[in-house]
């Protein structure tokens, strides 16, 4: 067999090898899928995971749109909210309300929430805000910086997830898609309540 069969071959197998691989992974078939939504997104599935079984207290830092830098020190003691999202997915326009809405209902509870923008300019997340008054800040993570530190504990996976740390900074739970005000309330609810 000549040198261009065998590499020939050696391709077509390693294509078959990776659609195998691939074929029952939604995140996969939709980065295959070529439908230009330049987004993964998440399938809705949501994650509690039990004090027993939470990594360490994550470990990052980051800038927000503000120029202020926030790190793990700044969330000390705090139930967080990370929320992943860029403006142009479609996904993120549509929770953006809701994240809002638990945002006034539960900061007073002491809760912190933070968006975690992984693509936009300062111009265009801006322009997000204000199109769905979003108070909350966000950080600018074009460089991947916060989303590199979470992929050690917790992997968002897709855009948008929804990180939510307990007080002692640990992932309590992770949404991956659109995060349902009710179900985002309860992990928030349940967060709080537990011992830091």
């Amino acid at each position: 067999m000549s040198r261009r069969s065998l590499l020939t071959a050696a391709g077509a197998a390693v294509t078959l090898a990776l659609a195998a691989c691939t074929a029952t992974d939604p995140l996969a078939q939709q980065a295959n899928a070529g439908d230009n939504k330049n987004y993964i997104a998440g399938d809705g599935s949501v994650t509690e995971y039990a004090a027993k079984d939470r990594k360490p207290a994550v470990q990052f830092s980051g800038m927000l749109f503000d120029g202020s830098t926030v790190n793990s020190s700044t969330i000390a003691g705090k139930v967080t909210v990370l929320n992943f999202w860029y403006a142009g997915c479609a996904p993120c326009r549509l929770e953006a309300p809701d994240l809002e809405a638990l945002y006034k209902e539960t900061g007073p509870k002491g809760v912190l929430f933070y968006g975690v923008n992984i693509r936009d300019e300062a111009a265009t997340a801006d322009a997000f805000n204000r199109t769905f008054s979003l108070t909350y800040p966000s950080f600018h993570d074009k460089d991947g910086a916060v989303l590199l530190a979470m992929t050690d504990y917790v992997p968002p996976a897709a855009v948008p997830t929804t990180l939510v740390l307990d007080k002692a900074g640990r992932v309590s739970a992770r949404i991956l898609g659109v995060a349902e005000k009710g179900t985002l309330k309860t992990l928030i609810s349940s967060a709080l309540a537990q011992s830091p």
